[in-house]
């Protein structure tokens, strides 16, 4: 049975499965503090509808105010356990049904069930707050099993913890020129996909966004991650289909079970 992941940018993707949309660390922003999306035209607002909605961490690239405030009445929200009360913006969103995770815990959408799995990421608001809450990923299964990991760095029981899954959105990269720990880089990410053994993968979190006056700072870093992901999968996990999407491209995934 199939399903149609869409990535707008960043680690924005729509995953279509079971008629449910989920929408995960929705961003739609031409500019966040610092940074500037260089790439990809700005989605349309077609782009914001969904059943429910998911976020990651904190971190306001993940955890956006404004653009969880764009979401649709009714929008079911899942947010890190703690996210409410770290992110006094958060609580204004009444028009949206907020739903606070913790691993292991699992919310239903129709047919989908959505499971919280640990990740490997500083779970602060900002970098020296002192409000924290865990970072996650999401295991998103209907008809078909996708591991939605947001920002994580490499752990020793990935594998368990995620479980078995048949397509994983993996960051491959960041905004900046240096990736700090918690965080896979292209050869970082591969290893994550020999670990977790899925039929598809695709890179996300790269070549959306750049420090504003640093262009020509490590370009390489903003352009070459998706690229160099699915070489390093070819050579290591060459039973594993990569789809580098385009900006607001579109894939569509049978899996036979």
């Amino acid at each position: 049975m199939p399903v149609e992941i869409t990535w707008w940018g960043h680690a924005t993707c729509t995953v279509e499965d079971s008629n449910v949309r989920i929408l995960t660390d929705p961003l739609f922003a031409r500019r966040l503090a610092h940074l500037r999306r260089r790439r990809g035209a700005l989605p349309a607002p077609d782009s914001r509808r969904a059943d429910v909605a998911v976020v990651s961490h904190l971190h306001a690239d993940h955890l956006h105010v404004p653009s969880l405030a764009g979401l649709p009445e009714d929008t079911r929200l899942l947010v890190p356990r703690g996210a409410p009360g770290a992110v006094p913006g958060l609580r204004r969103l009444t028009h949206l049904r907020v739903t606070e995770m913790a691993p292991g815990d699992v919310t239903t959408v129709g047919g989908v069930a959505v499971r919280a799995v640990p990740a490997r990421h500083d779970g602060r608001r900002l970098p020296v707050g002192r409000h924290r809450s865990p970072a996650l990923g999401y295991v998103i299964e209907g008809q078909v099993r996708t591991y939605f990991a947001g920002d994580t760095g490499l752990f020793d029981d990935m594998a368990e913890e995620v479980g078995p899954v048949d397509v994983a959105l993996l960051p491959v990269g960041g905004w900046g020129p240096y990736l700090g720990e918690g965080h896979l880089d292209a050869g970082r990410a591969a290893e994550a996909l020999a670990r977790l053994a899925p039929r598809s993968a695709v890179p996300v979190h790269y070549g959306t966004y750049w420090p504003i006056g640093m262009d020509a700072v490590r370009p390489h870093e903003f352009h070459a991650p998706g690229d160099e992901f699915a070489r390093l999968a070819a050579e290591r996990t060459p039973g594993v289909s990569v789809h580098r999407l385009a900006h607001g491209e579109s894939v569509r995934l049978e899996v036979a079970r």
